[in-house]
């Protein structure tokens, strides 16, 4: 382990990630199961982005925000999965300190942006729905712009000022994160410098990030299920639904678990339910995004067929 002298103290340089360290006999079995996600995950969303630039039957707020969606799921997958893959196939668990820091900002970045991105997507689906008239002239091309720009800049923002604050501790031992990637929490628990000021900070922009976007979401799919319950026609409410369920399934997923793990108080028995909740917004959520979004939609069925058709059978 690499370290440095400063100010009479060992300043170490790397981290370990002990990971899945309880279950050292299924290091391989998890390298392939992540690995089959994370080609799933890629693959669809890579489909999805590609999907939106090229067919213009997609060019509409609705496909422009899954074209977000899918192009952060990429990068958020991104940061975590090749890492992680490598640890189980090499059992090399090292990171570096500025390593570590990358890591959480790019991965804070993207999951407080899709906090507000599913926020946003959430009450455009609200406008399509329950204000079908007005629809076209309240969700612009110019709002859409500002909502997605407004979700990935806000989490540029919060992540800048919680590691400009993190990049001010010392970290002289223990330099072990008991995690699979470099999560706040247990990377605030390693300092032996005051982290009171960057623990209140990141407890309260979870919180803020979280709590109110999670809100909107649901009160925007409340009013969508309001208005579904008002259609006449029962395959047509069955078929609403069964959208609506689906996506709230996803939503809940992902904001019950960024909750249960930031938000909540830590207790040191929690550590491995942690994990797990984890598990469900850094891989799963990614995964079910893609297929519960986008690919059983409809449009991009179609969509789909005509690229086939254009690029297949033409070759």
């Amino acid at each position: 382990m690499a370290h440095m002298e400063t100010d009479n103290e060992t300043a170490i340089t790397m981290f370990i990630l002990l990971g899945f360290r309880n279950a050292p006999e299924l290091q391989i079995p998890l390298f392939l199961i992540f690995l089959i996600i994370y080609s799933v995950t890629m693959a669809g969303n890579i489909i999805i982005i590609v999907l939106v630039i090229t067919d213009r039957n997609l060019h509409i707020p609705m496909y422009y925000f899954l074209g977000n969606l899918s192009c952060l799921e990429s990068f958020y997958t991104s940061t975590l999965l090749p890492r992680m893959l490598a640890s189980f196939l090499t059992g090399d668990r090292t990171i570096s300190v500025g390593g570590c820091f990358i890591q959480l900002y790019c991965f804070g970045a993207l999951v407080v942006a899709e906090c507000y991105l599913l926020a946003s997507m959430s009450y455009d689906r609200y406008l399509a729905i329950c204000k079908p008239l007005q629809y076209a002239t309240l969700m612009s091309r110019r709002l859409c712009f500002l909502l997605s720009a407004a979700s990935w800049l806000c989490g540029i923002m919060v992540m800048t000022l919680v590691i400009s604050l993190m990049s001010q501790l010392k970290f002289c031992g223990p330099h072990e994160i008991d995690h699979f990637f470099c999560e706040l929490t247990p990377v605030i628990n390693l300092s032996c410098s005051d982290t009171t000021v960057v623990t209140l900070v990141g407890l309260t922009v979870s919180i803020i990030d979280t709590v109110p976007s999670c809100l909107l979401t649901l009160l925007s799919y409340v009013r969508i299920i309001a208005v579904i319950i008002q259609i006449p026609s029962a395959d047509g409410r069955k078929k609403a639904f069964s959208t609506c369920s689906s996506h709230l399934i996803v939503v809940s997923i992902f904001y019950g678990s960024l909750i249960f793990v930031y938000a909540l108080p830590k207790k040191e028995t929690l550590k491995d339910v942690d994990k797990i909740f984890s598990v469900f917004y850094t891989v799963l959520t990614p995964l079910m995004n893609p297929l519960i979004y986008s690919l059983r939609n409809k449009e991009v069925k179609k969509a789909l067929r005509r690229a086939v058709n254009k690029y297949g059978i033409s070759k």
